[in-house]
């Protein structure tokens, strides 16, 4: 074992040295992976279309490939799906990850043979950054879990296909696969109420290390382990020592973890999704994520207060600036060209490039002209929270436009674990913290368009009824924190707690 931990740490150290040397050269690395990316893919069909011989720099590109999001991109993918070669990049892909929420039914987002690698590099490099940063390397020692989708893949067309995290689940190397849990039988198992309950059988007697998967999902295994032991997380692992999560910001849940594991755990952040491995938190203390600029991809920016206007400007690496709200787009060796993914960042830090993810282009709310972002959403109710003793389960905000008497107001959708014995004053705190935040919204106040916020009380496993009344409770699936309509509010009407 003790082999394991130093190879772990030399291993931590060569890594660390190569993230070093790339990182510092941010614009000559993004300009080697552009150039390839356009001669690899200049004789497929896309290339072809769009001129790719007589693309030389990046303004070519911007004025040759316009931005586009997966349905204004389905033609061509389309073709893929159908089993063509040459499409969007050389040959075939060798998988599908398959995801929802579009118009139109399922995205079937292209994976290569050149893609996959970056993928399962830049989690191991996640864990490896750690490693050489803190000197902790015990945890290899023992047992992780990894809460994933089923790793059973369908086939379309020659294609094999599944969720991303079925499919990276049969790319676990060799020397962690006896630490690895749960069992490839459990992780089959699709009914994701049923799956949590089997891992809780299996894991509860071993020596659980690290744990990672969307904090709503892990908060669901923990609280099943506490029912099942009467025991804290904590103790029943006792080198539990490390947390990896990714896709939602974990300050609303770090609370309740805390509560529930019965001491902290150092955590990492990831920033994956079928489109690419994006970025991944590298220092414990220090805010944001290093965007991975030598991973197949080459990202562009776009203002998000901009997006919808006609032809905005398009930023490369050496462009951006702090703190600027910024939807990614990105092109890749999968395939997708000046793809929006939806996702919008902030820049924390240019030397390297570390990046928050601050919300969805498509899930804000503005339905009075406020542009309130789910970063900002997350941050006023975790500054309420710190001035309270007051945990919250989950949460979702929507405007309320034509209330029954009195001014419009955003209503928040809140699952306590343990409420505010003055709700109204909580929700002011909230709203005070809203205001600080973004001026759009303090205006609507101060000029009576909008009166502050109301909460409304979800019942216990309300957002788990809604994520699985639209065929998304458990895996990668998160709930939205913004909707600039009602649909999920009417939802969850009927789980009002009085």
């Amino acid at each position: 074992m003790r082999i394991k931990v130093l190879a772990a740490k030399l291993f931590a150290k060569k890594i660390a040295k190569e993230t070093k040397k790339w990182a510092s050269k941010p614009v000559e690395t993004q300009q080697k992976v552009f150039q390839n990316l356009i001669k690899e893919a200049s004789k497929t069909k896309f290339g072809k279309d769009h001129h790719f011989e007589k693309i030389k720099t990046f303004q070519d590109f911007a004025e040759k490939v316009p931005v586009r999001d997966y349905e204004a991109l389905r033609d061509y993918v389309d073709l893929v799906v159908e089993g063509k070669s040459d499409v969007l990049w050389k040959g075939k892909p060798i998988y599908f990850a398959k995801t929802s929420g579009t118009t139109s039914g399922a995205k079937y987002i292209p994976l290569t043979k050149e893609s996959i690698p970056f993928h399962i590099q830049a989690a191991r490099n996640a864990l490896l950054s750690y490693i050489h940063e803190t000197g902790n390397a015990d945890f290899v020692k023992g047992k992780m879990i990894f809460l994933q989708g089923s790793p059973i893949l369908e086939e379309k067309n020659g294609i094999k296909l599944g969720r991303l995290s079925g499919i990276v689940a049969h790319y676990v190397p060799k020397y962690l696969l006896k630490n690895r849990m749960p069992s490839w039988e459990t992780n089959c198992i699709d009914d994701w109420e049923t799956k949590v309950n089997a891992i809780v059988d299996e894991t509860i007697k071993e020596d659980m290390t690290v744990i990672s998967g969307i904090p709503a999902w892990v908060q669901m295994y923990f609280e099943k382990l506490h029912e099942k032991s009467g025991k804290k997380v904590g103790e029943l692992f006792k080198n539990f020592s490390l947390y990896v999560y990714g896709g939602v910001n974990f300050e609303p849940y770090r609370a309740k973890f805390e509560n529930l594991i019965g001491r902290k755990v150092d955590s990492v952040e990831l920033f994956p999704a079928s489109e690419g491995f994006f970025a991944y938190q590298d220092k414990q203390n220090e805010k944001g994520m290093l965007l991975l600029l030598n991973a197949g991809m080459f990202y562009e920016f776009i203002k998000t207060d901009e997006f919808f206007t006609e032809n905005p400007k398009r930023y490369t690496i050496g462009e951006v600036e702090l703190g600027v709200n910024y939807a990614l787009i990105i092109s890749t060796n999968a395939g997708l060209w000046a793809y929006n993914i939806g996702d919008t960042v902030q820049f924390t830090s240019l030397k390297p490039h570390r990046v928050i993810v601050s919300g969805r282009i498509k899930h804000f709310i503005s339905a009075f002209g406020e542009h309130v972002i789910g970063k900002e959403a997350e941050h006023a109710l975790k500054e309420a929270m710190e001035e309270t003793t007051i945990r919250v389960n989950e949460f979702t905000v929507a405007p309320q436009i034509s209330p029954e008497t009195g001014l419009p107001y955003h209503e928040w959708f809140i699952e306590f674990e343990n409420e505010p014995d003055n709700l109204e004053a909580f929700a002011l705190k909230i709203d005070n913290a809203m205001r600080k935040q973004n001026t759009y919204y303090d205006d609507l106040i101060v000029g009576k368009v909008l009166r502050t916020l109301v909460i409304t009380k979800v019942a216990q496993n309300g957002f788990q009824e809604y994520m699985k009344s639209i065929g998304k409770l458990g895996g990668q699936n998160k709930l939205p924190r913004l909707s600039n309509d009602r649909k999920i509010a009417d939802f969850l009407n009927q789980y009002k707690k009085t």
